[in-house]
């Protein structure tokens, strides 16, 4: 039971790591583009902070239940606790990344978060992998 315990807390941390990307990465990427650093126009990252986010506004307006959240769930009933119970960073993890509220509220607060990365995708465009790779060949004179 104790290993099913280490699992649902493992499971909150890589929920708020994945939380923490999602959210940390748009105020870098604010952040960047008004300091034009060029890193933050990176085709990868912003490609998969684009489908981060886009994952969430699909799950909640489809009505599915987070994967993450369905898993630490079962984890803890396997482990025998009460769910949202664990250890001290599990405890504290769950408290930092989830709030008591109407459904729709975070809905509409992930679609508009949602749209501010696509704002961004629009307004600040990454640099396309193909793109960096003819400049270096330009600059190299091939």
């Amino acid at each position: 039971m104790t290993f099913y315990r280490f699992l649902a807390d493992l499971v909150v941390v890589l929920h708020a790591i994945y939380i923490t990307f999602v959210l940390v990465g748009m105020l870098v990427i604010l952040l960047g583009v008004t300091r034009r650093w060029r890193w933050v126009r990176n085709f990868w990252f912003r490609s998969v902070h684009f489908l981060m986010i886009l994952l969430v506004v699909v799950q909640a307006l489809s009505g599915v239940i987070c994967p993450l959240t369905l898993l630490e769930n079962h984890l803890r009933e396997e482990a025998g606790q009460a769910v949202y119970c664990g250890s001290f960073i599990g405890h504290w993890a769950h408290e930092l990344i989830f709030y008591n509220g109407p459904p729709w509220v975070f809905t509409l607060c992930y679609c508009l978060f949602g749209a501010g990365v696509l704002a961004t995708l629009l307004l600040a465009p990454p640099e396309r992998p193909r793109r960096r790779d003819r400049q270096r060949q330009d600059a190299a004179g091939y």
